[in-house]
């Protein structure tokens, strides 16, 4: 009996010839996204290690370090490069897959948890994109993966999750990946916008990114927004995420078994009535 594979939703690009740099991909799936990139023989693409999905025969991957750019640069270049992942969070190598056959080939790259998966044409941008520093997940062959250091001392004391970001340059397509439901944001001229510092998912070089207080100090102890959020002016483009992987994560720590994997209310005076106070109703 044939097995029955629901309809994937499908974003389609098609390679413009009058633009170099230019690839076939295609963005399928809702909340589980992946990329899959169509390569040309000789044509390469970049990602993060372990994104891979599935590839074809006649596609090639090795390891390189750093960002896969400049790999004619010394080694002084490759390893100042490599730290910069570090900084960011990342590990010391990427992965460059490069279609070595002929005809056309495919390769796909997943995102590694429920969001959506934004695709830049770096050239249509001034050829820089500041994003999240865990949100990079593929790009062209030539596409530079470096860090942005917020340049204001406040920003970078206080500015948490804001404060070391990805920082992705070239003319090429860049893959970024967004946590939750995404939103795009054109910031005029002087205009403010107030935002949860994980909550920023990428911007334009334009964006002028500060800290600002987030109020008394009764909203500051009991508001659960933390101290600081991040002040955005315009004039630029931003992108907002509605789930950061970091609160994700903080969610899931909140909710594991806690005194050697025994269940929160199990052992306490209040048993299985704890659990339901706690929001877990299962028993």
């Amino acid at each position: 009996m044939p097995s029955h594979i629901p309809n994937v939703p499908i974003s389609r690009h098609n390679r413009r010839h009058s633009i170099a740099d230019d690839v076939d991909f295609e963005i399928k799936g809702a909340e589980m996204q992946f990329v899959e990139v169509e390569l040309d023989p000789g044509e390469s693409a970049v990602a993060e290690a372990g994104t891979m999905m599935f590839k074809s025969a006649d596609i090639s991957m090795h390891a390189v370090f750093g960002d896969g750019a400049g790999q004619e640069a010394s080694f002084m270049d490759k390893l100042l490069g490599a730290g910069k992942r570090l900084v960011t969070g990342e590990g010391l190598f990427t992965t460059v897959f490069t279609h070595e056959g002929a005809g056309k080939a495919r390769v796909a790259f997943a995102a590694p948890y429920a969001g959506n998966i934004l695709a830049f044409k770096l050239s249509d941008y001034g050829g820089r994109i500041i994003c999240q520093k865990d949100s990079f997940l593929a790009a062209a062959r030539g596409v530079q993966i470096g860090i942005h250091l917020q340049r204001k001392i406040m920003t970078g004391l206080f500015g948490g999750e804001g404060f070391i970001m990805q920082r992705l340059d070239g003319d090429g397509w860049a893959f970024v990946h967004v946590g939750g439901t995404l939103i795009e944001k054109e910031l005029k001229p002087g205009e403010v916008l107030h935002v949860d510092t994980g909550c920023v998912a990428a911007m334009t070089a334009d964006v002028d990114m500060d800290i600002e207080r987030v109020g008394g100090i009764k909203s500051m102890i009991f508001g659960g927004e933390g101290v600081f959020f991040a002040r955005l002016q315009g004039p630029g483009k931003v992108w907002l995420q509605s789930l950061p992987f970091s609160r994700l994560a903080g969610r899931v720590l909140a909710a594991a078994p806690q005194h050697g994997g025994k269940d929160r209310g199990e052992g306490s005076v209040l048993g299985g009535i704890g659990r339901i106070l706690d929001g877990d109703n299962s028993f």
